[in-house]
Parts: structure tokens; C-alpha cells; sequence
């Protein structure tokens, strides 16, 4: 799609997500950043989270501590950490204004004080935009997920937005749907009015999405 050079704004990219695109650029260095809106867009069902036993038990265990927007600078650079990225500085400036300004939102998951996953996105409406997680322990960036399911289920919301679909994101829940079914969503969940805040979810209520998908 055509590369975008002007400077752009918070602004731009809310009005680009209401119109079902989402910025990317070919890596760290490349100063270009160009519109993506795929044939086939990754969405994780709200209702049809996979918590397996054994994540189940992570969560039970009480070895993460989960937090939403502590440390969203932390998030958002762990998820640029990594030898292939998208994010590059101007993607980075812009999703931190949106942060500021209350539109990106981080779920971090911490370990022994040390931030050892996460996962960031852009909130519209009744849809969350999910950007990039990351993890630096192990199923880490699923406990991520798994909160924020929780946590968007509780605050109204009816879209999570995944962009592509991973195998990792397959595994727990997340699908393919054409590009027009997801505008439909899309324009639905923009008519709604959804707020993700605090607090975050005890793990039992994290537990409930087992029994909601079992």
C-alpha cells in the first residue's frame, strides 16, 4: 500500500484505525511507515478465549504480578526488542501519544519486579486494536492475554482486533475472518462506548474464561 511521508499525528492514526488500517513499517530503521488493511484480519473472539489447564495453572500460582498502564514506555520497548520489527521511532512517538492521551493501553506482567511480558493496543469505541506483545519468561505474553481478555469482557468491549493471525494467537482462540465481515465488526463496535480501566481482574475472575470456553 502507498507509503505515508507526511508528519503524522495521534489524530491520523485514530481516524486510520475507524477506517480499518493500521501503520506498520519494514523495520527499526526504515523511516517510512505505509497503511496495512488485510484481505484476511486476525481477530480473537471475546467469548472464545483458549485458557488450557496448564496456563491456567501459571495463573493460578500467583508467580506473575499483572498491571495495566504501569510501565507502557517498558511494553511497547520490549515489543520493538527483537531482531526483525515493525516499530520504528515515529511509530513508537505516536503510539506514546496516544497513550498520553488515552487511547493505548499496556498490560504488563511482571516477575520478581521485573517486567517479563506484555502486550499493548489502541482502545475506539468498543474495539481494542492488540499491536505486539512480547515475553521474556515463559507464557508470559498468554497471561498478558488472558487479562486482557478478562479485563475487555468486564468493560464492554465486543472487538479484539489481533491484525494477523499466528499460530500462537491460533492456539489460544484467534481466527481469520474476511476483510468486509471485519469492517462490519468494525463499524459496530465503533457505535459503542467501552472504557478499559483498572483494576485488574483477580486471577479467579481470569479463571472464568476457562469455564466460559471449556
Amino acid at each position: 500500500m502507498p507509503r505515508d511521508t507526511p508528519h503524522l499525528t495521534a489524530e491520523t492514526l485514530l481516524m486510520a484505525y475507524a477506517s480499518g488500517v493500521f501503520p506498520m513499517a519494514e523495520s527499526r530503521d526504515d523511516p517510512d511507515i505505509f497503511w496495512v488493511d488485510p484481505t484476511l484480519r486476525g481477530v480473537l473472539p471475546l467469548d472464545g478465549f483458549r485458557l488450557s489447564r496448564s496456563l491456567g495453572k501459571v495463573i493460578r500460582s500467583g508467580q506473575f504480578e499483572v498491571t495495566l498502564d504501569a510501565a507502557f514506555d517498558g511494553v511497547l520497548a520490549g515489543c520493538a526488542d527483537r531482531d526483525e520489527t515493525w516499530i520504528n521511532p515515529e511509530i513508537a512517538r505516536l503510539y506514546t501519544q496516544l497513550h498520553r492521551g488515552g487511547h493505548a493501553h499496556s498490560i504488563e506482567v511482571w516477575s520478581d519486579g521485573q517486567l517479563v511480558g506484555g502486550v499493548y493496543g489502541v482502545t475506539l469505541g468498543a474495539a481494542f486494536f492488540g499491536e505486539s506483545m512480547f515475553s521474556r519468561a515463559r507464557d508470559a505474553s498468554k497471561v498478558a492475554l488472558a487479562y486482557a481478555v478478562a479485563m475487555l469482557r468486564r468493560d464492554g468491549f465486543t472487538l479484539f482486533d489481533t491484525q494477523f493471525l499466528t499460530d500462537h494467537l491460533a492456539r489460544l482462540g484467534a481466527v481469520e475472518i474476511p476483510r468486509a465481515t471485519y469492517h462490519a465488526r468494525l463499524r459496530q463496535a465503533l457505535s459503542g462506548g467501552a472504557r478499559l480501566q483498572g483494576p485488574v481482574p483477580q486471577s479467579s475472575a481470569v479463571m472464568h474464561l476457562r469455564s466460559q470456553t471449556s
